[in-house]
């Protein structure tokens, strides 16, 4: 079953975002505008969804389509998340408001599934219930080859009534073990870790071999009896599993792509390599231009609020961002005063950049940080 979750609130709060003209709320649109590549046909993102999708353990699990922009309290209070975990914090995640986020994880559908009057029977009738859920999350993060922060989740979760079975760690490497094999393989290698989730008790992760390296790809655990008490379902009779994973770093390590940004490239020579288990081959190596910006700025400064403003001047062009040089001096910047040096490496994946281009977006870079940031450029 299809569980299509509308939202007023949601709809509202786009209204609202759509209409101001602030930087943050510009990008939050434009983020929210942005395809949801677990929907569209031709990407690999899609392809993945499709083939845990078939694996006949979830042949009765219903899927969810939660909202993308979700109260603060339901994504981290519910789940268990400290008060004090960096993802709460605005220098993490997008707050179209105080009291709402745009979602950092697709497991917040646990709540919207619950919510269903539909499995509300279910669960009164004591009867065991699944739920997959996926689509687009957004976090606040550093520039480079490997990071987006619109980027693709998936969540799975089982829960069953103790009368009819308790759920272990081996369940949860089952389940792991062949959603591994329906990406990588068969023959996949593969190992489990002990790991920590807000919401899950006890928690494994694992780790596959690909070319002779260990590379962590997906997490799961049993589910918390604190969460499930919390959503409202009784913990002394129901048990569960629940796993949960970004779409695009299984898709890098299976064609091992060099650069998460091909994932939304339009440009033929790239797509149709895109299809999971097919060894990317470079279409052509393109070269770097770099440029530098040095800054005087206060000490409450976010780096990762500055990321964003590249990211919305340099777009795709902008490949990675370093920090250079950091350092305080009370004699040539005054209190709480801080000195940063960046440098921003642009290049395109399809063509070759040139100087002009690149100037123009650096110096829009340089106009908006003194703007934005009440920066003294140096």
């Amino acid at each position: 079953m299809l569980i299509n979750i509308d939202s007023p609130e949601e709809k509202e709060l786009i209204k609202t975002l759509a209409s101001k003209q602030d930087p943050e709320s510009k990008r939050m649109m434009r983020f929210l505008n942005m395809p949801d590549l677990s929907r569209t046909p031709e990407s690999p993102i899609c392809e993945l969804v499709g083939r845990i999708i078939k694996l006949k353990d979830f042949k009765n699990f219903d899927i969810v389509d939660a909202p993308e922009i979700v109260p603060a309290d339901i994504s981290f209070d519910l789940f268990d998340f400290p008060p004090d975990h960096p993802t709460r914090s605005k220098s993490d995640t997008y707050y179209p408001d105080e009291k709402n986020i745009l979602r950092t994880h697709t497991t917040v559908m646990w709540y919207y599934y619950l919510e269903n009057e539909d499995i509300k029977k279910r669960i009164k009738n004591n009867e065991a219930v699944g739920s997959l859920s996926f689509g687009k999350v957004y976090r606040k993060d550093e520039i480079d080859r490997n990071h987006m922060n619109v980027f693709h989740q998936m969540d799975g979760w089982y829960l069953a009534p103790k009368s009819q079975k308790i759920i272990t760690i081996k369940d949860l490497e089952n389940i792991l073990i062949k959603i591994a094999q329906a990406i990588f393989g068969k023959d996949i290698k593969y190992r489990f870790n002990e790991d920590q989730f807000p919401f899950t008790n006890p928690s494994i992760e694992m780790e596959v071999d690909k070319g002779g390296k260990w590379v962590e790809v997906l997490g799961s655990g049993v589910v918390s009896g604190s969460v499930l008490k919390k959503l409202g379902v009784d913990p002394e009779n129901y048990t569960g599993w629940a796993f949960g994973f970004g779409l695009e770093r299984l898709a890098i390590i299976s064609m091992e792509l060099p650069d998460i940004r091909l994932l939304w490239s339009q440009d033929e020579r790239v797509k149709k390599q895109l299809k999971i288990g097919n060894k990317f081959k470079e279409v052509s190596k393109f070269p770097p231009i770099t440029r530098d910006i040095s800054f005087i700025i206060q000490n409450s400064f976010v780096p990762n609020n500055y990321f964003d403003l590249i990211r919305d001047l340099g777009g795709d062009l902008v490949e990675e961002v370093t920090l250079l040089d950091k350092y305080e001096n009370l004699e040539k910047f005054g209190a709480d005063k801080i000195s940063y040096t960046y440098r921003i490496v642009y290049r395109s994946s399809d063509r070759t950049l040139t100087s002009e281009e690149v100037d123009a977006i650096q110096k829009k870079v340089y106009q908006e940080t003194a703007k934005q940031f009440g920066a003294e450029l140096r």
